[in-house]
């Protein structure tokens, strides 16, 4: 389709003011502080596959509220040496598959940990196997899950379980603990952001075609889902507006990029309507803007103007490859 939001040149200046809550950095400290109550690593155990190069784990660590979420840990076989290591987050409605399904960061020399996504993996690939235990009232898709409240709220408990997936891979064998880096595309893309807010021991940050950033008005300019399913909800509650914006500005990608200290690797594409560029935009022209240093991090970003959810692919991929090895050695 053509482009629908704002041309390249404003989307290089656009800077909204995105609406925080007082409490925001109170609300996320006393939820990570809840979580890290909890021993992180639960049970990590090999699981053989037919990949003859790289060795594999099946690694269940706690989450939100001490919930054992599952997880693939993934790395060169024969490699001795502590590695850098990616932590990559899933895209909506997918879980963490088979421990063969993405093999990119592990045979580029990295340890990888795949993390579930808690209550998904029905959509798309090979499933997931981390249930959600935590239930409240809102609609029947993650986005809307228990949306009245951010206490309640089911990325609330998701955000979490990113955070807590980057402590796990700091305790695994293996890897080096001051080299591990966020990644992710669209849901995970959001998730990775996230992290960047809220871990300053971050190395690095590669989020693409990123969810849940400048959420109010991502709801206001596509029907596609994720976003739709909020606007469809509201739709039908028609009175809960200022309680679903106020749940969602716990939760906007832009306060957390504001927050961050990693160097920072973007992508979107220009035609995309899942996550549309001036939502990336919000997020990657203010990232670093408020986290207390006398300089922002080193940011990039490639656009893709003729792309829409899609990206990059490829192309983008071996950017983000170059990119991390250039940076983390």
């Amino acid at each position: 389709m053509p482009h629908f939001d704002l041309p390249i040149d404003a989307l290089e200046r656009y800077t909204p003011a995105v609406a925080e809550p007082g409490d925001f950095d109170t609300f996320w400290q006393d939820t990570l502080d809840r979580a890290g109550k909890h021993p992180v690593l639960v049970d990590v155990r090999p699981h053989p596959t037919d990949l003859r190069l790289l060795d594999s784990w099946d690694v269940t660590f706690t989450g939100f509220d001490g919930d054992p979420v599952r997880a693939w840990y993934t790395r060169p076989a024969g490699v001795a040496d502590p590695l850098p290591a990616v932590v990559e987050y899933a895209g909506y409605g997918r879980g963490r598959g088979l421990p063969h399904e993405r093999l990119t960061w592990p045979t580029a020399g990295y340890a990888h940990l795949l993390m579930d996504t808690r209550g998904q993996g029905d959509q798309y690939g090979n499933g997931g196997d981390t249930l959600d235990p935590h239930t409240a009232p809102g609609g029947p898709g993650p986005a809307v899950r228990g949306i009245r409240s951010p206490h309640d709220y089911y990325y609330r408990r998701l955000i979490t379980d990113a955070v807590r997936a980057v402590a796990a891979v700091r305790a695994l064998p293996g890897t080096d603990p001051g080299r591990v880096a966020a990644v992710g595309n669209s849901q995970g893309g959001g998730l990775a952001l996230a992290v960047a807010g809220l871990d300053p021991d971050l190395a690095a940050v590669l989020p693409t075609a990123p969810f849940l950033c400048h959420l109010q008005r991502a709801v206001e300019i596509t029907d596609a889902p994720p976003y739709g399913e909020i606007a469809g909800y509201l739709a039908v509650h028609r009175e809960a507006e200022d309680t679903v914006r106020h749940t969602l500005s716990y939760v906007d990608g832009v306060a957390f990029a504001r927050r961050a200290v990693a160097p920072a690797h973007f992508g979107a594409g220009l035609r995309d309507t899942v996550c549309p560029p001036s939502t990336v935009y919000a997020a990657y022209n203010q990232y670093g803007a408020a986290n207390g240093r006398s300089e922002r991090p080193p940011t990039t970003i490639h656009a893709y103007p003729f792309n829409g959810h899609e990206h990059g692919e490829a192309l983008h991929v071996r950017r983000q490859l170059r990119w991390l090895t250039e940076l983390l050695g």
